[in-house]
């Protein structure tokens, strides 16, 4: 992990570019998951209130540690993991299927979650194909939960496929009256920047190479 120092320099370094291409609004969400709770106490000290968690155990062991802090749960969600984290996590970004769309309705009524949909170009990833994300907002909200709005990943070595997916997702957004587009990772936030996000998720940028 680096040192304090080092992550102030990267999280200054970051803001600059989203001063630069992307919004005010856009948020830097700081996943720390694989690394300790000390390495949560360094990036707040830096001003950033947006802690990311991909792993319950992750989250029952830092939440403690933030305080005023809101915490992203940003992994692939588990449905017998939900009833775990429910009363810790704030917003729960990666919601890709409608049973679990129901069990967090279940177990944490209300709650704010963004629905995770597929890029255009790789239907295998998790999420909701674009034609099904509308009925899908429309379960939610049925179900009482707050629809912040959608988030997606990009084409892992293809720039240009990653574009399309990060437009297509800001279009898809606006069409929806949705607020947040999360997209952007440590390798891609620049282009999610230029698209329109609204929160971005960075880890190794920040922290260095995450621990084995």
């Amino acid at each position: 992990m680096r040192s304090p120092a080092e992550v102030a320099e990267a999280v200054e370094a970051i803001n600059d570019e989203i001063a630069r291409f992307g919004t005010a609004a856009c948020r830097l969400v700081a996943v720390t998951k694989g690394f300790g709770p000390d390495v949560v106490d360094t990036v707040l000290g830096c001003g950033v209130d947006d802690i990311g968690e991909s792993y319950a155990p992750e989250v029952q062991q830092k939440a403690p540690n933030l305080d005023d802090a809101t915490l992203h749960f940003i992994g692939r969600i588990q449905r017998n993991k939900v009833r775990k984290i429910a009363e810790l996590v704030d917003l729960w970004h990666s919601v890709a299927r409608l049973e679990i769309i129901e069990e967090i309705a279940k177990r944490s009524p209300g709650a704010k979650i963004l629905l995770q949909v597929q890029p255009v170009e790789d239907q295998t990833k998790d999420g909701f194909a674009d034609r099904d994300v509308e009925a899908a907002v429309a379960h939610a909200d049925g179900l009482g939960l707050d629809v912040c709005g959608l988030m997606t990943m990009g084409v892992m070595g293809d720039a240009a496929a990653t574009t399309r997916t990060f437009r297509a997702l800001a279009e898809r957004a606006d069409a929806l009256g949705l607020e947040h587009r999360s997209m952007g990772m440590s390798g891609d936030r620049l282009l999610a920047l230029e698209a329109g996000s609204t929160m971005i998720r960075v880890g190794s940028d920040l922290f260095g190479p995450r621990p084995r």
